[in-house]
């Protein structure tokens, strides 16, 4: 048997020449890199340095070693990399560091870092000037270990390794197959045979596309139509450009969309994947801080393995949803608070969680130990290398710039690849993209430890990335036989104007498409669709979606608008829940958004993330519960009615504590500063409140958030009334239930006073129902006198603290007379299907306003207001009540 040895430029390249050999039955190949090459030649064990040892070297040697110059940033993030990559650049051109240490300061602190690093590096791993004097020292042995080399698809080699080859072609047959390639000017007058082909002469044609977004798309419709029509098949079909990171995110996802195979030939982004996301949400976690967000997300990707496996399914509804748990103060509140009752199985499970908690609160500085202990597979992998790649303090950002081989195969999928390795392993049909002024070909950077002026660029990289881009598009024409398409974006992600590559020059000019074009061939269903509007036309939910713009846009109330038939089953089972004075008061101001959100079940996401400040709405619920907890505190020690300022005073002071220190355990809260400002607000308002000159009933006892309806009772103590009893509103067919804000009743029950606090600013004029907005003082009056008897003389008033001012419900009878037949007028209305807006849609407190039109609020809203008045009838009246 014939031994035989290719030297290739890249891993497709190494598997096309396999493939091929298998195809061919042929025994005795080898395909293997130079570096290779010259390992296996040294002998014994000796191997090339390996990149992952090299960054772990690096990692432990910065801390112990005196650098310098450099000693100041030697910790810094990205040093690691920086060091790692200068040493690459040294070693290949072969320039001897510790001989030149005297010449400048920067080369004798990277002489140093060198002299430490090697000696932590295994001794069977040497420099590449090491590795190749040994292997030139056992020439000897070249023959009966390669045979024959053919050097295939290189266009040059680095300086280090030159010197072996020639030596090499000295002692057995070495050709280098350059096929239309250029060949390096240091080969002449060696023993190298070298072997040229013709150029090959392809189809040439340019194009402009919009962004680079354009040109993925535009790719992947030219390879399935070379597909589809036969014309090629996808090992014969190649797309590359020369720094392909830049289209990866694009590409990936019109791969799944287009269902095509599509080999990434320098590997695909770990993030991409399962195990990725699993090892970037622990570094989320431990970089950002825990939060109940980042375990959620974390558990979730875990999948019940690692300390997880010790929670129940569905462990995570034991954590309230609104609470972001950033601390680990917020963490320990909850534990402590959770009974075993509230876990899926009934078992306390507070010690497995806690401790889940504590390890993650180690930080990056842990990272280590933490990855051990709950990462394991791929993920745990992923966790390792990143660690070996950078500081574990930037280990969320080394994650994301971590990369693995794509599980796609090369050799029979279309390949997205860089130009360098589309040089090395040509294809039939070829499309290049990223032809713009700064990306191909791409401008020369000075490396990031040895400056131009220490050691010239020249000298430390003689394969600059310039010379290498537009090398790699020569080869490229010259080795592509049929096709080769020239792609380049007009404009940037930004929309910045992108100029032309000057390697376009003596090309045709490009052909201009459009994005919005229709093309020849679709890349997948969905663009089939959308390029064909006949065929999207005739499905049924265009011709839905078309209708529905079209209702939209007609000064009339149609189905589109929340037209429904009469007597819906969802909307009974709307109508037939006990009701609150919010939902009612949605039922009279605003029919879609009540039908939404009670007969739909549709909510406005809420985001557990920490706001700048509270919206009104919190500020509201914030300024209750302080004043619920006060109440309770004064009744407990005597009587609201007979407290003096000071205890008021005090009173106000612990129930802001204690409400302060729920509200971090339980829910976002703003940041510390604005927090304390936040906190000392409410208290004012609260004291205002409680300082409020309401003459006392006799005997008075004062009562807070009274459940009544059905409702639970938020504390336990003594009720004024059974919270089970059901509410009617009379004539209506609605059932009400709620929480009163403060109840005072005289010591002989014959007198009550109901109070409903207001966190905002005083109406200029008297407020009865204020159209449909103000319904509490009057439900909560309806309700006192259902439970407590006709008889009960009651008092209801809207209290503004903030104006230490109250209104006093005028008639309580007449207006609930009154609110009762808009109630009636409101529930037929929409049993006769008109579930259409209302005066609060797409205002700015209209939670459901995403689910309306675009701008609703000026343009649908008022297109449609007149016309929903209309349909509404009686329904409508209550908007004009005072």
């Amino acid at each position: 048997m014939k031994r035989q040895t290719y030297i290739a430029h890249g891993r497709l390249a190494s598997r096309e020449i396999r493939l091929d050999a298998a195809r061919r039955h042929r025994h005795g190949i080898q395909v293997m890199g130079f570096e290779q090459l010259a390992a296996r030649l040294a002998g014994g064990f000796a191997q090339a340095i390996d990149a992952e040892m090299l960054r772990d070297a690096i990692q432990k040697a910065l801390p112990e070693t005196d650098l310098g110059e450099l000693d100041a940033i030697k910790l810094l993030p990205g040093m690691t990399g920086a060091a790692a990559d200068t040493l690459h650049k040294v070693w290949r051109t072969g320039i001897d560091l510790s001989s030149r240490a005297g010449n400048h300061p920067r080369l004798d602190a990277l002489a140093t870092l060198e002299q430490a690093v090697l000696e932590r590096l295994p001794s069977s791993m040497l420099r590449p000037v090491d590795l190749a004097s040994q292997a030139i020292a056992r020439l000897c042995h070249a023959p009966a270990l390669f045979g024959e080399i053919e050097i295939v698809g290189i266009s040059e080699l680095s300086p280090c390794w030159r010197d072996l080859l020639v030596k090499l072609a000295g002692t057995l047959p070495v050709r280098w197959n350059a096929g239309p390639r250029s060949v390096p000017e240091w080969l002449d007058g060696s023993a190298v045979e070298i072997m040229r082909s013709e150029f090959a002469t392809p189809q040439v044609e340019t194009m402009s596309a919009a962004s680079g977004y354009h040109e993925a798309i535009e790719a992947l419709r030219w390879a399935r139509d070379l597909i589809a029509s036969g014309t090629a098949k996808p090992s014969e079909i190649a797309i590359a450009a020369a720094a392909p990171a830049a289209y990866d995110d694009e590409f990936m996802a019109l791969r799944a969309d287009a269902n095509i195979d599509l080999h990434f030939v320098h590997s695909i982004r770990v993030v991409t994947t399962r195990d990725g996301q699993t090892a970037a949400a622990l570094a989320d976690l431990l970089v950002r801080g825990i939060t109940q967000g980042r375990l959620r997300r974390l558990a979730t990707l875990l999948s019940g393995s690692g300390p997880i496996q010790a929670l129940p399914d569905g462990w995570q509804r034991v954590l309230p949803p609104d609470a972001p748990l950033s601390s680990a103060d917020a963490w320990e509140r909850l534990l402590s608070g959770l009974a075993a009752d509230r876990w899926p199985d009934g078992l306390d499970h507070r010690a497995q969680l806690r401790t889940i908690v504590e390890t993650l609160s180690g930080g990056a500085s842990n990272a280590e130990e933490i990855g051990r202990a709950f990462l394991s597979g791929g993920a745990l992998r992923i966790w390792r290398k990143a660690l070996l790649a950078g500081s574990a303090a930037a280990i969320d950002v080394t994650i994301d710039g971590l990369r693995q081989e794509d599980a796609c195969e090369a050799c029979v999928s279309v390949a997205w690849m860089p130009a360098s390795a589309l040089a090395a392993s040509p294809r039939k049909f070829v499309r290049l993209l990223g032809l713009t002024s700064t990306g191909w070909p791409r401008r020369i950077s000075e490396d990031r430890l040895l400056s131009d002026h220490i050691v010239p660029v020249a000298e430390l990289d003689p394969l600059p990335v310039t010379a290498a881009d537009r090398r790699d598009f020569e080869t490229i024409l010259c080795t592509t036989t049929d096709q080769v398409v020239l792609s380049r974006a007009r404009r940037d992600n930004e929309g910045r104007l992108l100029g032309k590559s000057p390697l376009l020059r003596g090309h045709p000019e490009p052909r201009y498409v459009r994005r919005n074009r229709r093309p020849a061939h679709a890349m997948s269903e969905t663009d089939r669709l959308l390029a064909r509007p006949a065929d999207f036309g005739a499905s049924d939910q265009a011709r839905s979606a078309v209708a529905c713009w079209s209702n939209w846009q007609q000064a009339a109330v149609t189905p589109h608008d929340g037209m429904v038939r009469a007597d819906h089953p969802a909307l009974l089972a709307a109508l037939k829940r006990v009701q609150s004075a919010s939902s009612l008061a949605k039922l009279l101001r605003n029919p879609l958004g009540f039908t939404w959100s009670y007969a739909l079940g549709i909510r406005a996401p809420e985001s557990a993330e920490e706001a700048l400040v509270l919206d009104a709405r919190q500020s509201g619920i914030l300024l209750h519960e302080t004043l619920d907890h006060a109440v309770r505190l004064l009744e407990e020690q005597g009587s609201l009615a007979r407290a003096r300022s000071d205890q008021l005073i005090a009173a106000i002071e612990q129930a802001s504590a204690i409400v302060a220190e729920q509200w971090q355990a339980e829910q976002a809260v703003p940041p510390l500063v604005v927090w304390r400002r936040t906190i000392e607000e409410a208290r004012l308002t609260a004291l205002n409140a409680l300082q409020h000159p309401e003459a006392a009933l006799d005997g008075q006892k004062s009562y807070t958030e009274v459940p009544f309806g059905g409702q639970e009772a938020k504390y336990d103590g003594a009720l004024p009334w059974d919270a089970a009893t059901p509410v009617e509103i009379a004539d209506t067919g609605f059932q009400i239930w709620g929480y009163i804000d403060r109840l005072d009743l005289s010591g002989d029950g014959a007198q009550a006073r109901v109070l409903d606090y207001k966190g905002g600013r005083l109406p200029s004029k008297p407020v009865t129902l204020q159209g449909g907005k103000e319904l509490q003082r009057c439900l909560y009056a309806y309700a006192v006198r259902a439970l407590l008897g006709e008889d009960v003389e009651i008092d209801a008033a809207l209290l503004y603290p903030r104006d230490t001012e109250a209104r006093h419900l005028e008639e309580p009878g007449v207006v609930l007379e009154e609110l009762a037949g808009h109630l009636s007028a409101a529930r037929a209305s929409l049993l006769a299907g008109s579930a259409v807006i209302g005066p609060d849609n797409g205002g700015d407190y209209d939670d459901l306003s995403f689910a309306l039109p675009a701008n609703a609020a000026n343009g649908y809203c008022p297109r449609k207001s007149e016309p929903a008045r209309v349909a509404l009838g009686d329904a409508a009246l209550v908007w004009e009540a005072v």
